[in-house]
């Protein structure tokens, strides 16, 4: 397994991760990502640790903390073999104080995560987005906090505009606070928005990405493609709920060509697509996902041999975007 440091930090992470939004299932939306249960979560953590990948991700909002109280279970005797990241922000309760990423509820928020992961430190506590109500400062000071006391080892955020990043890092630089190491955020073959204003952002503060959906929620596993009936999966049973838009004909265009390079070096679809990210700037970490033990370690399978630079050169102008202003103004 290959390892990367996580953005601007000394910790070193395998290159992918363990994402756990498929275990517990026990609500209607993440029902449709997996149900999987403690000793099948045991199972797949086992696999991950064989493999060299000791990193796992999560967060609150994952079937309203099951899919926490699920990885907490399953890490009991290995939780010093691992790397742990969970996240805070979105609503976790009918109260108004149940979101966001104010003191009260991030100091509430911690504590929670804490006891349903049966840890008392969390290597990593992301944002899980943006908080318009809450005052920058008091968000930072509050991480900060929580990192000065030892339950927090490394801060990050994700799904941040990249203005919202750049005044947080200049908050933290101009008030002496911890800063946000790695960046979790969508990027896939078939979602490319990334790389306009974010990827250039982080590499110019030297920060990490840690990618959410690398498969583009489910669209780059193979099951669909031109002119076939959609196979059973996430998409078919109504994954497709709240997932990042993408026009069907852009879909087929890139699974075409993941097809022909897969008929051509024996490799599957989700592996090419994975390795490509792999060779993308700025990348510490994918995040991986998994219903069952065949997914994972066929995902594990992406690791450890790199795409030509032909197969490369020919997924970049597939999938090429074109360019937001006002980054199609001139040569920049």
């Amino acid at each position: 397994m290959e390892y990367r440091n996580l953005g601007n930090s000394g910790l070193q992470v395998p290159v992918l991760s363990l994402g756990t939004g498929t275990f517990g299932g026990t609500n209607e939306f993440f029902q449709r990502w997996g149900q999987t249960d403690e000793k099948e979560a045991a199972r797949l953590i086992d696999i991950c640790l064989e493999r060299g990948i000791n990193f796992f991700d999560t967060a609150n909002v994952y079937s309203i903390g099951d899919s926490e109280i699920v990885l907490g279970k399953a890490l009991k005797g290995k939780r010093d073999k691992s790397i742990v990241s969970t996240k805070a922000t979105f609503q976790m309760g009918e109260h108004p104080n149940e979101k966001g990423s104010s003191r009260y509820h991030l100091m509430n928020a911690l504590e929670d995560s804490l006891k349903r992961l049966n840890t008392d430190y969390m290597d990593l506590y992301l944002m899980h987005g943006f908080d318009r109500n809450t005052p920058v400062e008091e968000t930072l000071r509050t991480l900060d906090n929580m990192v000065k006391s030892g339950k927090v080892r490394y801060i990050g955020c994700s799904n941040f505009a990249s203005w919202q990043l750049m005044k947080s890092l200049s908050v933290s630089e101009r008030l002496n606070l911890e800063k946000y190491i790695v960046y979790q955020g969508y990027y896939s073959l078939i979602g490319r928005d990334y790389e306009q204003e974010l990827m250039p952002l982080l590499e110019d503060q030297n920060m990490g990405l840690m990618v959410w959906s690398p498969l583009g929620w489910g669209r780059l596993t193979g099951k669909i493609k031109r002119g076939m009936e959609m196979k059973d999966g996430r998409i078919k049973s109504g994954g497709a709920i709240g997932s990042p838009p993408v026009e069907d004909e852009f879909l087929f265009n890139v699974v075409d060509v993941l097809e022909k390079i897969s008929n051509e070096i024996g490799k599957s679809i989700p592996q090419i697509a994975i390795n490509w990210l792999l060779r993308k700037k700025t990348v510490s970490n994918i995040v991986i996902g998994a219903r069952n033990e065949k997914q994972l370690l066929s995902n594990i399978e992406s690791v450890g041999w790199n795409l030509s630079e032909e197969h490369l050169d020919q997924l970049n102008k597939i999938s090429e975007q074109t360019p937001i202003y006002p980054h199609w103004v001139g040569d920049r």
